[in-house]
Protein backbone atom coordinates (compact mmCIF):
# COMPACT_ATOMS: atom_id res chain seq x y z
CA UNK A 1 0.00 0.00 0.00
CA UNK A 2 1.29 3.43 -0.83
CA UNK A 3 0.82 6.69 1.05
CA UNK A 4 -1.29 9.45 -0.42
CA UNK A 5 0.68 11.78 -2.63
CA UNK A 6 2.87 9.07 -4.06
CA UNK A 7 3.47 9.70 -7.73
CA UNK A 8 3.75 7.10 -10.42
CA UNK A 9 3.28 6.55 -14.09
CA UNK A 10 1.10 3.73 -15.35
CA UNK A 11 2.54 1.19 -17.78
CA UNK A 12 0.91 -2.17 -18.04
CA UNK A 13 2.63 -5.36 -17.27
CA UNK A 14 0.90 -8.53 -17.16
CA UNK A 15 -0.72 -11.56 -15.74
CA UNK A 16 0.30 -11.40 -12.10
CA UNK A 17 -1.00 -9.19 -9.32
CA UNK A 18 0.34 -7.37 -6.29
CA UNK A 19 -1.14 -7.95 -2.88
CA UNK A 20 -0.90 -4.27 -2.02
CA UNK A 21 -3.08 -1.20 -2.26
CA UNK A 22 -2.75 2.56 -2.22
CA UNK A 23 -2.41 3.57 1.39
CA UNK A 24 -3.94 6.52 3.18
CA UNK A 25 -1.39 8.78 4.82
CA UNK A 26 -0.76 12.30 6.00
CA UNK A 27 1.33 13.49 3.07
CA UNK A 28 1.28 13.07 -0.68
CA UNK A 29 3.42 10.95 -2.95
CA UNK A 30 3.80 10.51 -6.66
CA UNK A 31 3.67 7.28 -8.59
CA UNK A 32 5.12 7.56 -12.04
CA UNK A 33 3.47 5.39 -14.58
CA UNK A 34 6.81 4.61 -16.09
CA UNK A 35 7.79 1.07 -16.46
CA UNK A 36 11.49 0.78 -16.27
CA UNK A 37 11.94 -2.61 -14.64
CA UNK A 38 12.01 -6.33 -15.06
CA UNK A 39 9.07 -8.13 -13.54
CA UNK A 40 10.63 -11.56 -13.16
CA UNK A 41 12.54 -10.91 -9.95
CA UNK A 42 9.57 -9.02 -8.57
CA UNK A 43 7.20 -11.92 -9.18
CA UNK A 44 9.64 -14.28 -7.49
CA UNK A 45 9.78 -11.86 -4.58
CA UNK A 46 6.00 -11.62 -4.24
CA UNK A 47 5.66 -15.41 -4.40
CA UNK A 48 8.00 -15.96 -1.45
CA UNK A 49 6.95 -16.67 2.14
CA UNK A 50 4.24 -14.43 3.51
CA UNK A 51 4.80 -11.95 6.29
CA UNK A 52 4.41 -8.24 6.95
CA UNK A 53 6.39 -5.29 5.64
CA UNK A 54 6.23 -2.13 7.71
CA UNK A 55 6.52 1.49 6.67
CA UNK A 56 8.44 3.21 9.49
CA UNK A 57 6.44 5.93 11.15
CA UNK A 58 3.35 5.35 9.00
CA UNK A 59 1.60 2.62 10.95
CA UNK A 60 1.00 0.71 7.72
CA UNK A 61 2.10 -2.72 6.55
CA UNK A 62 2.17 -4.72 3.34
CA UNK A 63 0.91 -8.29 3.41
CA UNK A 64 2.36 -11.07 1.32
CA UNK A 65 6.00 -9.97 1.48
CA UNK A 66 8.94 -11.90 2.86
CA UNK A 67 10.05 -11.13 6.35
CA UNK A 68 13.32 -9.41 6.98
CA UNK A 69 14.65 -6.11 8.10
CA UNK A 70 12.28 -3.33 9.01
CA UNK A 71 12.82 -0.06 7.21
CA UNK A 72 13.34 0.21 3.48
CA UNK A 73 10.62 -1.16 1.25
CA UNK A 74 12.12 -4.15 -0.56
CA UNK A 75 10.34 -4.53 -3.87
CA UNK A 76 12.84 -6.17 -6.22
CA UNK A 77 15.06 -9.12 -5.48
CA UNK A 78 18.27 -7.53 -6.72
CA UNK A 79 19.15 -3.87 -6.81
CA UNK A 80 22.89 -3.62 -6.19
CA UNK A 81 23.69 -2.68 -9.78
CA UNK A 82 20.88 -0.15 -10.08
CA UNK A 83 17.36 -0.08 -11.49
CA UNK A 84 18.48 0.35 -15.08
CA UNK A 85 19.99 -3.13 -15.12
CA UNK A 86 16.66 -4.54 -14.03
CA UNK A 87 14.70 -3.13 -16.93
CA UNK A 88 17.49 -3.64 -19.42
CA UNK A 89 17.79 -7.28 -18.27
CA UNK A 90 21.08 -7.39 -20.11
CA UNK A 91 21.79 -10.75 -21.63
CA UNK A 92 25.49 -11.31 -21.99
CA UNK A 93 26.64 -11.62 -25.57
CA UNK A 94 23.15 -11.31 -27.02
CA UNK A 95 23.10 -10.05 -30.59
CA UNK A 96 20.35 -8.20 -32.38
CA UNK A 97 17.88 -10.75 -33.75
CA UNK A 98 15.74 -10.65 -36.86
CA UNK A 99 12.10 -11.47 -36.19
CA UNK A 100 9.89 -13.56 -38.45
CA UNK A 101 8.30 -11.01 -40.76
CA UNK A 102 6.22 -13.46 -42.80
CA UNK A 103 2.93 -12.07 -41.51
CA UNK A 104 4.07 -8.46 -41.26
CA UNK A 105 3.25 -6.21 -44.22
CA UNK A 106 6.09 -3.75 -43.54
CA UNK A 107 9.87 -4.13 -43.35
CA UNK A 108 11.29 -4.88 -39.89
CA UNK A 109 12.67 -1.94 -37.97
CA UNK A 110 16.35 -1.32 -38.66
CA UNK A 111 18.83 0.62 -36.58
CA UNK A 112 20.00 3.93 -38.05
CA UNK A 113 23.06 6.00 -37.19
CA UNK A 114 23.12 7.49 -33.71
CA UNK A 115 24.55 11.01 -33.59
CA UNK A 116 26.82 12.30 -30.80
CA UNK A 117 25.34 13.18 -27.44
CA UNK A 118 23.95 16.71 -27.19
CA UNK A 119 25.31 19.25 -24.74
CA UNK A 120 23.43 20.79 -21.83
CA UNK A 121 24.42 24.24 -20.52
CA UNK A 122 26.32 24.12 -17.25
CA UNK A 123 23.76 26.50 -15.77
CA UNK A 124 21.05 23.80 -15.98
CA UNK A 125 20.82 21.69 -12.80
CA UNK A 126 21.23 18.01 -13.57
CA UNK A 127 20.38 14.78 -11.74
CA UNK A 128 23.26 13.12 -9.87
CA UNK A 129 23.53 10.11 -12.18
CA UNK A 130 24.49 12.15 -15.25
CA UNK A 131 28.25 12.04 -14.80
CA UNK A 132 28.35 8.27 -14.39
CA UNK A 133 27.74 5.54 -16.96
CA UNK A 134 26.68 3.25 -14.14
CA UNK A 135 22.99 2.77 -13.55
CA UNK A 136 21.78 4.68 -10.47
CA UNK A 137 20.62 2.65 -7.51
CA UNK A 138 16.93 1.96 -7.21
CA UNK A 139 15.39 3.80 -4.23
CA UNK A 140 13.64 1.29 -1.98
CA UNK A 141 11.44 3.94 -0.36
CA UNK A 142 8.20 5.58 -1.45
CA UNK A 143 8.63 9.24 -2.41
CA UNK A 144 5.93 11.00 -0.41
CA UNK A 145 5.59 14.67 -1.31
CA UNK A 146 4.80 17.62 0.93
CA UNK A 147 3.10 20.75 -0.41
CA UNK A 148 6.30 22.09 -1.95
CA UNK A 149 7.11 18.75 -3.56
CA UNK A 150 3.65 18.55 -5.09
CA UNK A 151 4.05 22.06 -6.50
CA UNK A 152 7.33 21.13 -8.14
CA UNK A 153 5.97 17.80 -9.40
CA UNK A 154 3.08 19.62 -11.04
CA UNK A 155 5.51 21.97 -12.75
CA UNK A 156 7.75 19.18 -14.04
CA UNK A 157 4.72 17.17 -15.16
CA UNK A 158 3.27 20.13 -17.05
CA UNK A 159 6.57 20.77 -18.82
CA UNK A 160 6.91 17.09 -19.74
CA UNK A 161 3.39 17.13 -21.21
CA UNK A 162 4.12 20.23 -23.30
CA UNK A 163 7.33 18.69 -24.60
CA UNK A 164 5.54 15.41 -25.40
CA UNK A 165 2.82 17.18 -27.35
CA UNK A 166 5.36 19.34 -29.21
CA UNK A 167 7.27 16.20 -30.15
CA UNK A 168 4.04 14.78 -31.55
CA UNK A 169 3.74 17.67 -34.01
CA UNK A 170 7.10 16.62 -35.47
CA UNK A 171 6.02 13.07 -36.24
CA UNK A 172 5.85 13.22 -40.04
CA UNK A 173 7.10 11.08 -42.88
CA UNK A 174 10.71 11.91 -43.72
CA UNK A 175 11.53 13.32 -40.28
CA UNK A 176 14.13 11.34 -38.35
CA UNK A 177 13.77 10.49 -34.69
CA UNK A 178 17.17 12.13 -34.23
CA UNK A 179 15.63 15.41 -35.42
CA UNK A 180 12.81 14.95 -32.92
CA UNK A 181 15.36 14.33 -30.18
CA UNK A 182 17.25 17.52 -31.03
CA UNK A 183 14.07 19.62 -31.01
CA UNK A 184 12.91 18.09 -27.73
CA UNK A 185 16.36 18.58 -26.19
CA UNK A 186 16.35 22.27 -27.10
CA UNK A 187 12.84 22.85 -25.75
CA UNK A 188 13.72 21.22 -22.44
CA UNK A 189 16.95 23.13 -21.84
CA UNK A 190 15.30 26.40 -22.96
CA UNK A 191 12.86 25.83 -20.08
CA UNK A 192 15.78 25.50 -17.65
CA UNK A 193 15.26 21.76 -17.26
CA UNK A 194 17.39 18.69 -17.92
CA UNK A 195 16.26 15.81 -20.19
CA UNK A 196 16.21 12.96 -17.66
CA UNK A 197 17.07 10.07 -20.03
CA UNK A 198 20.29 11.74 -21.21
CA UNK A 199 23.14 9.97 -19.43
CA UNK A 200 20.88 7.66 -17.45
CA UNK A 201 22.91 4.46 -17.28
CA UNK A 202 24.69 5.63 -20.42
CA UNK A 203 21.52 6.31 -22.47
CA UNK A 204 22.79 8.59 -25.28
CA UNK A 205 19.72 10.68 -26.08
CA UNK A 206 17.24 13.09 -24.48
CA UNK A 207 14.06 11.17 -25.30
CA UNK A 208 13.00 7.62 -26.13
CA UNK A 209 11.39 7.11 -29.55
CA UNK A 210 9.87 3.66 -30.11
CA UNK A 211 8.67 2.98 -33.67
CA UNK A 212 6.25 0.23 -34.77
CA UNK A 213 7.40 -3.06 -33.17
CA UNK A 214 9.67 -1.28 -30.69
CA UNK A 215 8.07 -1.77 -27.27
CA UNK A 216 10.14 0.81 -25.41
CA UNK A 217 13.50 2.56 -24.93
CA UNK A 218 14.14 3.16 -28.62
CA UNK A 219 17.21 5.33 -29.24
CA UNK A 220 16.62 8.24 -31.66
CA UNK A 221 18.64 7.80 -34.84
CA UNK A 222 18.92 8.65 -38.54
CA UNK A 223 16.05 6.45 -39.78
CA UNK A 224 13.41 8.66 -41.46
CA UNK A 225 9.87 8.02 -40.29
CA UNK A 226 7.64 6.45 -42.91
CA UNK A 227 4.00 6.96 -43.78
CA UNK A 228 2.00 4.49 -41.68
CA UNK A 229 4.44 4.27 -38.76
CA UNK A 230 3.29 4.55 -35.15
CA UNK A 231 5.76 6.28 -32.84
CA UNK A 232 5.85 6.36 -29.06
CA UNK A 233 7.65 9.39 -27.63
CA UNK A 234 8.66 8.95 -23.98
CA UNK A 235 9.59 12.23 -22.30
CA UNK A 236 11.01 12.82 -18.82
CA UNK A 237 12.24 16.20 -17.63
CA UNK A 238 14.17 17.15 -14.49
CA UNK A 239 12.94 20.57 -13.32
CA UNK A 240 13.63 22.18 -9.94
CA UNK A 241 15.00 18.85 -8.72
CA UNK A 242 11.94 16.76 -9.68
CA UNK A 243 11.28 14.40 -12.60
CA UNK A 244 8.09 14.57 -14.69
CA UNK A 245 7.45 11.46 -16.82
CA UNK A 246 5.00 10.79 -19.66
CA UNK A 247 4.66 9.12 -23.06
CA UNK A 248 2.22 8.93 -25.96
CA UNK A 249 1.97 6.99 -29.21
CA UNK A 250 1.51 9.16 -32.32
CA UNK A 251 0.45 8.40 -35.90
CA UNK A 252 2.75 9.15 -38.82
CA UNK A 253 0.63 9.97 -41.85
CA UNK A 254 -1.84 7.38 -43.09
CA UNK A 255 -1.90 4.65 -40.48
CA UNK A 256 -3.69 1.33 -41.01
CA UNK A 257 -6.98 0.64 -39.27
CA UNK A 258 -5.30 -2.22 -37.40
CA UNK A 259 -2.59 0.07 -36.04
CA UNK A 260 -5.13 2.75 -35.10
CA UNK A 261 -7.21 0.25 -33.16
CA UNK A 262 -4.18 -0.98 -31.23
CA UNK A 263 -3.25 2.60 -30.27
CA UNK A 264 -6.83 3.53 -29.37
CA UNK A 265 -7.33 0.47 -27.18
CA UNK A 266 -4.00 1.10 -25.44
CA UNK A 267 -5.10 4.66 -24.65
CA UNK A 268 -8.49 3.40 -23.46
CA UNK A 269 -6.86 0.93 -21.10
CA UNK A 270 -4.73 3.68 -19.56
CA UNK A 271 -7.68 6.03 -19.12
CA UNK A 272 -9.85 3.39 -17.46
CA UNK A 273 -7.01 2.24 -15.22
CA UNK A 274 -6.40 5.80 -14.05
CA UNK A 275 -10.11 6.32 -13.41
CA UNK A 276 -10.12 3.67 -10.67
CA UNK A 277 -7.01 4.98 -8.85
CA UNK A 278 -7.29 6.46 -5.38
CA UNK A 279 -6.55 5.83 -1.70
CA UNK A 280 -7.22 2.21 -0.74
CA UNK A 281 -7.30 0.89 -4.31
CA UNK A 282 -5.29 -2.30 -4.74
CA UNK A 283 -2.52 -2.18 -7.31
CA UNK A 284 -3.75 -5.45 -8.81
CA UNK A 285 -7.07 -3.84 -9.78
CA UNK A 286 -5.22 -1.42 -12.03
CA UNK A 287 -3.51 -4.24 -13.87
CA UNK A 288 -6.72 -6.25 -14.04
CA UNK A 289 -8.49 -3.30 -15.69
CA UNK A 290 -5.78 -3.03 -18.35
CA UNK A 291 -5.72 -6.76 -19.01
CA UNK A 292 -9.50 -7.03 -19.31
CA UNK A 293 -9.56 -4.38 -22.02
CA UNK A 294 -6.59 -5.91 -23.85
CA UNK A 295 -8.10 -9.40 -23.68
CA UNK A 296 -11.42 -8.13 -25.04
CA UNK A 297 -9.68 -6.96 -28.20
CA UNK A 298 -7.26 -9.86 -28.49
CA UNK A 299 -4.11 -7.88 -27.63
CA UNK A 300 -1.20 -8.94 -25.48
CA UNK A 301 0.13 -7.04 -22.46
CA UNK A 302 3.91 -6.96 -22.19
CA UNK A 303 5.07 -8.66 -18.98
CA UNK A 304 8.70 -7.64 -18.88
CA UNK A 305 8.40 -4.09 -17.54
CA UNK A 306 6.94 -2.60 -14.37
CA UNK A 307 5.79 0.76 -13.06
CA UNK A 308 7.69 2.88 -10.54
CA UNK A 309 7.55 5.81 -8.19
CA UNK A 310 8.90 9.18 -9.34
CA UNK A 311 9.93 12.45 -7.72
CA UNK A 312 13.35 13.73 -6.79
CA UNK A 313 14.55 10.28 -7.80
CA UNK A 314 13.75 9.03 -11.32
CA UNK A 315 12.88 5.46 -10.24
CA UNK A 316 11.75 4.34 -6.81
CA UNK A 317 9.35 2.10 -4.94
CA UNK A 318 6.71 1.03 -5.50
CA UNK A 319 7.45 -1.27 -8.41
CA UNK A 320 4.02 -1.90 -9.85
CA UNK A 321 3.09 -4.72 -12.20
CA UNK A 322 0.62 -4.13 -15.07
CA UNK A 323 0.58 -0.40 -14.69
CA UNK A 324 1.50 1.22 -17.95
CA UNK A 325 -0.25 -0.09 -21.00
CA UNK A 326 2.26 -1.64 -23.40
CA UNK A 327 -0.04 -3.58 -25.70
CA UNK A 328 0.96 -5.74 -28.65
CA UNK A 329 -0.92 -7.13 -31.63
CA UNK A 330 0.99 -10.40 -31.39
CA UNK A 331 3.67 -11.83 -29.11
CA UNK A 332 4.29 -10.16 -25.76
CA UNK A 333 7.86 -11.45 -25.68
CA UNK A 334 10.60 -8.91 -26.31
CA UNK A 335 13.99 -9.06 -28.00
CA UNK A 336 16.65 -6.60 -26.91
CA UNK A 337 19.02 -5.17 -29.47
CA UNK A 338 22.70 -5.18 -28.65
CA UNK A 339 22.58 -1.48 -27.79
CA UNK A 340 21.23 -2.77 -24.44
CA UNK A 341 18.18 -0.49 -24.66
CA UNK A 342 15.94 -1.04 -27.67
CA UNK A 343 13.28 -3.72 -27.00
CA UNK A 344 11.20 -4.98 -29.92
CA UNK A 345 8.47 -7.59 -30.15
CA UNK A 346 9.74 -11.07 -30.87
CA UNK A 347 7.43 -11.59 -33.84
CA UNK A 348 7.67 -8.08 -35.30
CA UNK A 349 4.09 -7.22 -34.36
CA UNK A 350 3.18 -3.64 -33.54
CA UNK A 351 3.32 -2.33 -29.97
CA UNK A 352 1.80 0.82 -28.45
CA UNK A 353 2.07 2.47 -25.06
CA UNK A 354 0.87 5.50 -23.09
CA UNK A 355 2.07 6.88 -19.77
CA UNK A 356 1.10 9.54 -17.23
CA UNK A 357 2.52 10.64 -13.89
CA UNK A 358 -0.16 10.48 -11.20
CA UNK A 359 -0.63 12.08 -7.80
CA UNK A 360 -2.72 10.12 -5.32
CA UNK A 361 -4.77 12.54 -3.23
CA UNK A 362 -7.32 12.29 -0.41
CA UNK A 363 -10.12 12.56 -2.96
CA UNK A 364 -8.71 10.30 -5.67
CA UNK A 365 -6.09 10.88 -8.35
CA UNK A 366 -4.62 13.86 -10.17
CA UNK A 367 -2.96 13.43 -13.57
CA UNK A 368 0.14 15.61 -13.58
CA UNK A 369 1.02 15.19 -17.25
CA UNK A 370 -2.16 16.10 -19.15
Amino acid sequence: MAPIGAMAAIRAVARHSLLTSLMRGSRSGCYSSSIWGSGRNFRNFMNSSSSKLRFPGSGHELQGCPSGRAGALLILARKKSGFAELFMNRRSGEQEKQVDGSRIRRPPLKRGKVSPRLEVPKSVPRPPYVDSRNAPAFLDEFQIQDAEGIKFMRASGQLAARVRDFAGTLVKAGVTTDEIDKAVHQMIIDAGAYPSPLGYGGFPKSVCTSVNECICHGIPDSRPLEDGDIVNVDVTVYLNGYHGDTSKTFYCGNVSDEAKQLVEVTKESLDKAISICGPGVEFKKIGRTINEIADKHGYGVVEHFVGHGVGKVFHSAPSILHNQPMLTEGSIRDVMWNDNWTCVTEDGGLSAQFEHSLLITESGVEILTL
